[in-house]
């Protein structure tokens, strides 16, 4: 196995793809987190932590539509989530990059 910080912080930064194409947060990192999990070194560790935290994004997103019938509270979900799906990808990337270990709050394991 290879030690490679740039792809890691590429597949953390890949999440941002949401916020270009809708899509991208959870396909790019979960291709390169099948791809090159036995190549990588902590890309196993780190790919799970991605998916399992874009699927928890996915849960409290799909949470906060019906609760925006109750007083507008899914809008201000809505906007957490967001600003969450944006900063700690980075915050992450940079971690990754320094060779820290990353974190991501909130997140179920769907995937361990």
């Amino acid at each position: 196995m290879r030690k490679d910080n740039q792809l890691l912080v590429i597949t953390h930064l890949s999440q941002l793809l949401t916020f270009i194409t809708g899509f991208g947060g959870l396909i790019v990192p979960l291709i390169l987190w099948v791809t090159q999990k036995d190549k990588v070194l902590e890309m196993d560790d780190q790919g799970k932590r991605i998916i399992n935290f874009q699927l928890s994004l996915i849960i409290y997103a799909i949470i906060c539509i019906p609760a925006i019938l109750l007083l507008g509270l899914g809008i201000i979900g809505l906007i957490v989530v967001g600003i969450i799906s944006f900063i700690f990808p980075i915050v992450n990337a940079i971690k990754a990059n320094n060779g820290e270990s990353p974190t991501y709050p909130l997140s179920f394991n769907f995937i361990s």
